[in-house]
């Protein structure tokens, strides 16, 4: 479960939309309520992101792909032809469009029933994702927080169409956090979601503690990138320390300016 220091570094980021954490069951949840929406699945973290409250969402409640990527449904041949995306423009054959639906991560066909949606900040499971949706300032620190003990790289995978299976499916599958940004993705834009240019990051749960344990211990702003005249002295403090330590060991560094 995610301590309550970790959900207030998260709410001190100041994100307009605030993070949401999911998990997918087999069984019906309790003490939850269902959503009384039919939207699609990427309007669901939107919802609980405006209304505040937890809820989750079965088969009837998603009227797009996001049911067909979790595995509430198996997938629909015509869906699968990729005629759609050829239409819509996207592709320049169905034979590409085919190709993703082929492609795409997807759950085992009836392993998740059901999805629940909660604000972090209310959150008292342990959630098989973490959604942030943030701008690049704010993605800047999450993205680090990725990194910042085990140096994993930053790896983005999605497609021009089911996004949601890269933002909520392959996460959970590869143990990779994912990141994409709100414009490019064609489900989301047509029911503008969101506006464009923010970045939606999934950290699955693999990788969740890490991320809690290090936006909590790693500086958020950091010292090469500011102006202030402590930073600077800082720096450059630092940098005379390297000089030191590649003498000590018979090497020269060429200067460098702060």
């Amino acid at each position: 479960m995610i301590d309550n220091a970790s959900k207030k570094a998260f709410a001190d980021l100041g994100c307009t939309y605030q993070p949401v954490a999911l998990k997918f069951c087999f069984a019906r949840p309790e003490d939850i309520p269902q959503a009384g929406e039919i939207l699609s699945f990427c309007q669901f973290l939107k919802l609980c992101q405006d209304k505040g409250e937890s809820f989750y969402i079965d088969v009837d409640n998603d009227n797009c792909h996001g049911r067909l990527a979790l595995g509430m449904l198996p997938k629909q041949p015509f869906a699968a032809s990729g005629q759609a995306g050829m239409d819509f423009g996207i592709y320049r054959t169905q034979a590409p469009n085919a190709r993703i639906h082929n492609e795409m991560p997807t759950l085992v066909h009836g392993s998740v029933n059901f999805v629940i949606f909660c604000p972090l900040a209310k959150c008292n499971f342990d959630p098989d994702l973490l959604i942030v949706v943030a701008d690049t300032e704010q993605a800047d620190i999450v993205m680090r927080a990725t990194s910042y003990i085990s140096g994993d790289f930053w790896e983005s995978k999605t497609s021009a169409v089911l996004s949601c299976s890269w933002t909520y499916v392959y996460p959970y599958l590869s143990g990779k956090v994912n990141h994409t940004v709100t414009g490019l993705h064609h489900g989301m834009a047509r029911r503008k979601v969101y506006p464009k240019g923010l970045h939606i990051i999934s950290i699955p749960y693999q990788k969740l503690d890490e991320v809690c344990i290090a936006i909590k211990e790693m500086p958020w702003k950091l010292p090469a990138l500011q102006d202030d005249e402590e930073s600077k002295t800082l720096m450059a403090e630092r940098m005379a320390r390297w000089l030191e330590m590649e003498k000590a060991n018979g090497g020269k560094i060429p200067p460098i300016n702060v």
